[in-house]
């Protein structure tokens, strides 16, 4: 099985004429992800790569039954887009744009509780299921099936694992990226919850990163509520405090968001962490034994 995406997916493609929308639907066609539309406003009635145009998300879905999105639109735009695709009843709904002010970013994430869409992101490459479907920027000649699970809030900390990963043997069910925002949709314990449930998965890989206390909650939760083994990677040990590390949430704005508290909590729960990225293979070898 998988969690999120699988074969059966109807992916829509919000701000498929743009550029990024555009190649990106291509790689996403030569996967064989089923996508079956795209919108955007005024461009009713074209097609990008033999996929069908339409002005409003809610024409898309009741012409081609679409259950996920991902969003290629600008910052700007992006809120209403996320919007849009929720009141037309898109299941989950996969945001790539990046730079989305932090107070908008509280509006979504209120929005999508209340109406009970899934938001992955923003500032995410998306979601794969290797074999099945990929939904979103990750470049998916680096996945192979397995049955190891992935959560990560950096997308090429995922593709440098992952291919790490699938060198020594270990293929994935799905990986996830969440996003590197302060507010995001889908945080480690939703990920991890799913994983949980999902009888092919028998290992989950979570990478961190710095900023917030995203990664302490997880720990707490993987010992009381997972009974399949977890292996952590932490991005930056060497990250100043102050100073934001590449992503918007990745800034130590106090002890607790360190990678070195981060580690700290996770070994105090019994959970392997890697040094370096290279060490998760030998890792879930140990775990998986």
């Amino acid at each position: 099985m998988s969690i999120l995406v699988d074969e059966n997916t109807k992916v829509l493609i919000q701000g498929i004429t743009g550029r990024d929308g555009s190649f990106h639907t291509q790689t996403m066609l030569d996967y064989g992800t089923k996508v079956v539309a795209g919108v955007t406003p005024g461009k009713g009635g074209m097609d990008i790569h033999g996929v069908p145009v339409f002005n409003t998300v809610l024409d898309a879905v009741k012409e081609t039954d679409a259950n996920t999105s991902v969003v290629f639109v600008p910052p700007r735009f992006a809120v209403d887009a996320i919007f849009e695709a929720a009141e037309a009843g898109i299941d989950l709904i996969v945001t790539i744009t990046e730079g989305i002010p932090a107070l908008d970013g509280a509006k979504i994430y209120d929005f999508m509780k209340k109406i009970g869409s899934r938001l992955v992101g923003p500032n995410c490459p998306g979601v794969i299921s290797p074999g099945k479907c990929k939904v979103g920027i990750l470049p998916a000649h680096i996945f192979e099936e397995g049955n190891v699970g992935l959560i990560s809030r950096s997308g090429t900390l995922t593709y440098e694992i992952v291919y790490n990963m699938t060198l020594s043997g270990f293929g994935q069910t799905t990986c996830l990226g969440i996003g590197g925002d302060f507010i995001i949709g889908t945080s480690f314990i939703d990920a991890l919850s799913l994983f949980q449930r999902d009888p092919e998965t028998k290992a989950v890989v979570i990478i961190g990163e710095i900023g917030s206390t995203d990664e302490q909650d997880a720990a707490d939760y993987i010992v009381d509520n997972m009974d399949i083994p977890v292996v952590a990677f932490i991005a930056g040990q060497t990250a100043p405090p102050g100073k934001r590390m590449g992503h918007a949430g990745a800034i130590i704005s106090g002890s607790e968001g360190t990678a070195a508290e981060k580690i700290a909590k996770f070994k105090e729960c019994g959970i392997p962490v890697a040094r370096i990225p290279s060490e998760i293979p030998q890792l879930l070898r140990s775990c998986l034994q």
